[in-house]
């Protein structure tokens, strides 16, 4: 017999072997990443879900907190993709994009406020077990999932004047001066035009889950689990809020628990909430320190260089030292518009609306005194500090806060309303 053909005939079931070890890894691999959900016009595909999925358990993980039932989180998780990709689409429709210049600069700015470069945080991310692109992908959703929500929802908000002289004048406007809560909560809805069926079986599941909580469940876990909110993967933890910022119906239940305590169920728009109080601050958020300050300030151009710029600011340090009138070597020399003609005077004025750098030397420089010429991301500078005092805010600022208060508050119960409305509006066939 031909040798050529005994090799072949030995060969050619192992060939066949790999073949279908190839076919069957194949089907494997295209089974893994499959649709799971259609949204109106768009898919999502089993390896998205897969990897929030990793991603939500890595962090319920570090919180210390127990996993629900697998099919349950990915119900929850799928469902904030579901709204998500939704939103997306709008942003796309809309013409909504960002730049990498934008998304550059947002990645930098997460890493310095977790006090890291961008090259540890490269590092830390890869700990975590996510690269630095698909972090990128991430931020860029989220931007242009915040910018739909400030065209369809924020931009929609109206407070007017009236409300806010309202706000002030009420009991609920005296407690958004005091006391500050750390809330989480749990949401079970109604459906829109829901049945007295479909009430009482909302109604049911809440006192379930209340019973649970009161026996000592988790609350953090029992959010993930069954809360229809949209921070439910997060535990239900919504933030701090102002009492005033909490529906009415809240408001009193909150101010009498104590930490750690549950209220109970009260019905919503949306359906049943029960809120736990996680901590809470207070009373006098609305003093503020304010500083009565001047400045001179000489900026760079393409006549004078960096070094011609500190030498001229430190001579006018040496003739303001030397007895000449501060405010009349602003006029004479300072390069800030805004308060040159009044002889560099900025008034009082709270140190956090001012750059770090400008902020850090008149903190230390004594009232009456002459700082040192410094330089800001606008040019170099000298300053004086004329006093010092703390202060009740301004009537314009209180007002301001109240319309703060009550923007949030609209914009909390417009968004959840927009949010179930574009849900319920669309197309979706799920196929898990």
């Amino acid at each position: 017999m031909n040798v050529k053909n005994k090799l072949s005939d030995c060969l050619r079931p192992l060939l066949l072997g790999a073949v279908f070890l190839a076919s069957g890894a194949q089907a494997q691999f295209q089974s893994l990443d499959r649709v799971v959900a259609i949204v109106d016009n768009d898919v999502i595909m089993y390896s998205q879900l897969d990897q929030r999925l990793r991603e939500v358990e890595q962090t319920i993980d570090k919180r210390g907190g127990q996993l629900p039932p697998q099919d349950v989180l990915q119900q929850q998780v799928l469902e904030r993709l579901i709204v998500e990709n939704l939103q997306l689409q709008i942003g796309d429709r809309s013409g909504i994009r960002i730049t990498d210049e934008e998304l550059n600069q947002a990645m930098a700015s997460i890493a310095q406020r977790n006090n890291l470069t961008l090259d540890q945080f490269r590092a830390a991310l890869s700990r975590d077990g996510l690269s630095f692109e698909d972090a990128r992908e991430q931020i860029r959703r989220e931007m242009v999932i915040s910018r739909v929500r400030q065209r369809r929802v924020a931009e929609r908000i109206q407070v007017t004047n009236q409300e806010v002289q309202n706000f002030l004048a009420s009991d609920l406007g005296q407690m958004q001066l005091s006391e500050e809560f750390r809330l989480a909560n749990i949401l079970i809805p109604v459906p829109e035009a829901a049945s007295p069926e479909q009430i009482r079986a909302a109604a049911q599941k809440t006192s379930d889950v209340y019973d649970q909580l009161r026996s000592g469940a988790d609350f953090a876990q029992t959010a993930i689990s069954n809360s229809a909110s949209e921070n439910a993967l997060e535990g239900g933890e919504i933030g701090w809020r102002k009492s005033a910022q909490l529906p009415p119906a809240f408001s009193d239940m909150i101010r009498d628990l104590p930490v750690g305590g549950i209220t109970e169920p009260v019905r919503t728009p949306g359906g049943f909430m029960i809120v736990k109080l996680l901590e809470k601050r207070g009373g006098d958020t609305l003093v503020r320190d304010e500083v009565h300050v001047r400045h001179i300030l000489i900026k760079p151009n393409e006549v004078r260089s960096e070094a011609e710029t500190r030498r001229l600011v430190e001579r006018l340090h040496q003739r303001i030292a030397s007895g000449e009138d501060f405010a009349e070597l602003a006029k004479s020399f300072s390069e800030d518009p805004g308060s040159a003609l009044n002889g560099g005077d900025l008034n009082w004025i709270d140190p956090n609306s001012l750059v770090p750098e400008f902020r850090e030397v008149m903190a230390k420089t004594p009232s009456g005194q002459l700082s040192e010429p410094f330089k800001s991301p606008y040019g170099w500078h000298v300053l004086e500090v004329l006093g010092r005092r703390a202060t009740d805010s301004s009537e314009q600022y209180r007002e301001q806060q109240a319309m703060n208060v009550l923007r949030n508050r609209k914009y909390d119960e417009e968004l959840q309303a927009w949010l179930r409305q574009i849900r319920d509006e669309a197309y979706v066939e799920i196929k898990l």
